[in-house]
């Protein structure tokens, strides 16, 4: 009886994927001109779902795929699709960017803090617990972690100081929605924040 042969195993990924990234590890641009094609949509999406600001959304999916492109030697299979690793790098830039913006956060927060007639509510109490704790790499884990609609709801009222009425319109959005995804999203934060600590 004759021995069966294994079965070939492939990289996970569709149609030519597998060839077009060996030709691009290997200095073929067009190669990876198609792997860009395939996934720019994909890309841009996720970071356009964490990023309000869209210039800043096209800079940075346009860094997402220059970084690629300077690291595609370093790409293997090894669990991970290409699709997968782009979304890293990705999700990295976008945590360097708000690591940037760290400042800005610290002082927004402080300025929450020392308002002197804050209105009672539920969004104010969960904005002095957030501020508690330093503006740091931890809350910007904990903002990627959001929905994208609570990331835009915070990022416009607390991070570019919109009113709740600009964000509200600047979302597509009633007035209590933005409240609600706003004291959802703080909520969300305390949470990730609390077991981060």
């Amino acid at each position: 009886m004759k021995p069966q042969a294994s079965p070939k195993i492939t990289p996970p990924g569709a149609g030519q994927e597998p060839e077009l990234l060996a030709r691009a590890r290997s200095g073929d641009r067009e190669a990876f001109a198609t792997l860009y094609n395939e996934h720019h949509a994909e890309v841009s999406r996720f970071i356009r779902g964490r990023v309000r600001d869209v210039h800043l959304a096209e800079d940075l999916v346009s860094e997402t795929f220059l970084r690629a492109l300077r690291r595609i030697e370093t790409f293997s299979w090894q669990g991970t699709s290409f699709a997968a690793w782009l979304v890293t790098i990705a999700k990295n830039l976008i945590v360097d960017h708000f690591k940037a913006q760290r400042t800005r956060l610290e002082v927004v927060v402080g300025d929450a803090l020392n308002a002197e007639a804050a209105v009672k509510s539920a969004e104010d109490d969960g904005l002095r617990e957030l501020a508690a704790f330093e503006a740091s790499e931890t809350i910007m884990f904990a903002l990627l972690a959001l929905t994208p609609d609570q990331h835009a709801a915070i990022q416009l009222r607390y991070l570019d100081e919109l009113s709740v009425t600009e964000t509200a319109s600047a979302m597509r959005r009633t007035e209590g929605s933005v409240k609600q995804l706003a004291h959802r999203g703080i909520a969300s934060m305390r949470r990730s924040l609390a077991v981060a600590a």
